[in-house]
């Protein structure tokens, strides 16, 4: 149901308190910008341990290290890395002036955009939330975000820490249900990232279309993973298991199927095995291993195994013995799978890994390319040639070789998708180029060749110039 709009006028003022902060100081200073950086980094040091707590509260169950590891290590590293790197950024880039154009100097210049509305999601919602607003600060931006309700205790707590480092007229975090996250993607911002499903970008997309704003959507899809026939299996299976099970398997760019050669799935299955166990001995209990999210998700991967074995799969629990508590499901591996089953349809977002197998790397290649294009592609193999020819051959938003999920903790490199897994990129310098406008400069002084060129047409000269230039 559409909510009235007198109910969010808070939010409409909001965002006009912005624009009209950012048309005051449109041009901000690298000295500001560096600052801004800098008290955000410190205040994310500070207040890590409230962070870690309310997280640990929306999950009812999340890895303290994990949240260290995955979310306050890499937000700080990035916004070490913007300010390190920001002046370099911000220097306007010299191109050429044609030589029919002389006398002239041509040149980019990135220009911030205004206010841009940033969506979190609920998987990662501090460092989906502080990377996005790295790249809009260090392109100069004033920022909105908004988090997700599943998260409340974590928005709370963001809120308080970003509201004792910037006005709110220059970043803000917007908290509330689906129909404030509604009424948000209506806002005419000049830029809107949303990470997230990819059922709600397609409304985040229709949405933003009306005010004609550029999004970026970050939206996962299902990431495949090759084990090849001469890679040592426990090498393989213990950075897939690594990618599997961090955050309970609740990461947009976990490996949510394995390619495995046919002949090697059992000695596959043993080493995946070993290397779960190796990592989490027991799983109820454990605070090593996290929670799923809600009870709604963790019936929605409950429904997937049922799916698969009523539908002919093989369904191993990793943990046989140890009956639930509360939401930590343990891993699962899924053989026999097929296209029909659920698990195989959609994303899967746990710690369930189905097994496919292959028998030729063309066949491993084919199967992903009948298929939407992913976030990210992992392939585990130490011989050059066959790493080269997956990467030539698929398309990914991202990729590893022989490893899983880092790519996206590298702050020089892009992140982002392709096709139906998202469009646009962040992170480093693709971020700071996101939330920028490229501005093309031609400057001219007093000498002015090209009047020569001016109606009235068919003079001598110009015939020279066509002659030259376009014969």
């Amino acid at each position: 149901m559409e909510v009235p709009m007198s109910r969010l006028d808070w939010l409409d003022n909001l965002f006009e308190q912005q624009r009209a902060a950012f048309n005051r100081h449109p041009m901000p200073p690298l000295a500001q910008r560096r600052q801004w950086l800098k008290a955000l980094r410190l205040a994310l040091i500070e207040r890590q341990e409230q962070l870690v707590t309310a997280i640990d509260q929306d999950f009812d169950g999340r890895s303290a290290d994990e949240t260290r590891l995955a979310e306050l290590l890499p937000s700080v590293q990035g916004l070490a890395h913007a300010e390190k790197h920001l002046s370099r950024w911000m220097k306007a880039q010299r191109r050429r002036a044609g030589l029919a154009f002389q006398p002239a100097s041509a040149r980019v210049q990135y220009q911030p955009l205004g206010v841009v509305g940033v969506i979190v999601p609920w998987n990662y919602p501090l460092f989906l939330a502080i990377g996005p607003l790295t790249g809009a600060l260090a392109a100069g931006n004033r920022v909105m975000l908004k988090l997700s309700e599943t998260t409340p205790a974590t928005g709370e707590a963001l809120k308080a820490l970003l509201e004792s480092v910037f006005p709110t007229d220059m970043v803000s975090v917007v908290l509330g249900e689906a129909e404030v996250g509604e009424a948000f993607s209506r806002l005419p911002f000049d830029h809107l990232l949303f990470t997230g499903a990819t059922s709600i970008g397609h409304k985040v997309m229709h949405a933003a279309a009306d005010n004609l704003t550029p999004v970026t959507l970050e939206l996962g899809g299902k990431s495949p993973a090759i084990v090849s026939a001469s890679v040592p299996l426990a090498d393989a299976a213990e950075r897939i298991a690594f990618g599997k099970t961090l955050n309970a398997g609740q990461t947009c760019v976990a490996p949510d199927y394995v390619l495995v050669p046919t002949a090697r799935i059992p000695g596959f299955i043993e080493a995946y095995r070993e290397a779960v166990k190796r990592f989490y001995p027991q799983v109820q209990g454990n605070r090593d291993y996290t929670s799923i999210i809600s009870p709604r998700h963790l019936a929605r991967l409950n429904d997937y195994l049922d799916d698969a074995r009523l539908q002919g799969a093989t369904v191993t629990n990793l943990y046989p013995d140890e009956p639930l508590r509360g939401r930590r499901l343990p891993p699962y591996l899924l053989q026999d799978t097929h296209d029909l089953m659920r698990v195989m349809q959609e994303e899967i977002f746990g710690p369930l890994l189905p097994i496919v197998a292959y028998e030729r790397i063309d066949d491993a290649i084919a199967y992903i390319n009948q298929r939407p294009r992913p976030l990210a592609l992992y392939y585990f193999g130490y011989e050059r040639g066959e790493q080269q020819r997956v990467l030539e051959n698929t398309h990914s938003g991202g990729a590893c070789l022989n490893d899983t999920l880092l790519h996206v903790a590298q702050d020089d490199l892009p992140f982002g998708g392709v096709g139906p897994s998202g469009m646009g990129h962040y992170h480093g310098y693709e971020g700071f180029q996101t939330f920028s406008k490229a501005k093309a400069v031609l400057a001219k002084q007093r000498l002015n060749l090209a009047r020569l060129i001016y109606p009235p047409y068919g003079k001598r000269l110009q015939q020279l110039v066509y002659r030259f230039f376009i014969r």
